[in-house]
């Protein structure tokens, strides 16, 4: 989603929190983050193609918050409504802009009807 963000804010400057899943609780898990010194000076969206539990999002919306950001949106392709619902709860201040919200979350906490595997897609990891 970077280089369609860059298309319409070619002036933008990329950060980036690497935040994966524990398979097993479904907490999120920070593997690596680099943000520009400023990061705090204007306004940041948080891009990530899927909102499904809403942990990752917190997780990181935390994170830059905890960094001095204020003024913090959140973009995604597909959304849960329970990760929604968690994101709003916890930081009400952020508005989150989805391309379309599915039906709910399975038992292994995918978005259903859902896409698949957003990393998997990316990385070409299926089955891996």
């Amino acid at each position: 989603m970077t280089d369609g963000i860059l298309r319409l804010f070619p002036e933008a400057r990329i950060g980036h929190i690497g935040i994966q899943r524990d398979e097993r609780s479904h907490m999120p898990v920070n593997y690596y983050t680099r943000f520009p010194k400023d990061v705090a000076n204007g306004p940041v969206l948080v891009v990530d193609p899927m909102l499904a539990t809403g942990g990752s999002a917190v997780h990181a919306i935390d994170h830059l918050k905890r960094l001095g950001c204020r003024d913090l949106q959140m973009v995604c392709l597909v959304a849960a409504p329970e990760g929604v619902k968690k994101l709003l709860e916890r930081h009400p201040d952020v508005p989150v802009f989805a391309a379309a919200l599915d039906r709910e979350l399975d038992e292994n906490a995918y978005i259903r009807p859902g896409l698949g595997d957003a990393g998997d897609r990316i990385f070409g990891t299926v089955g891996a």
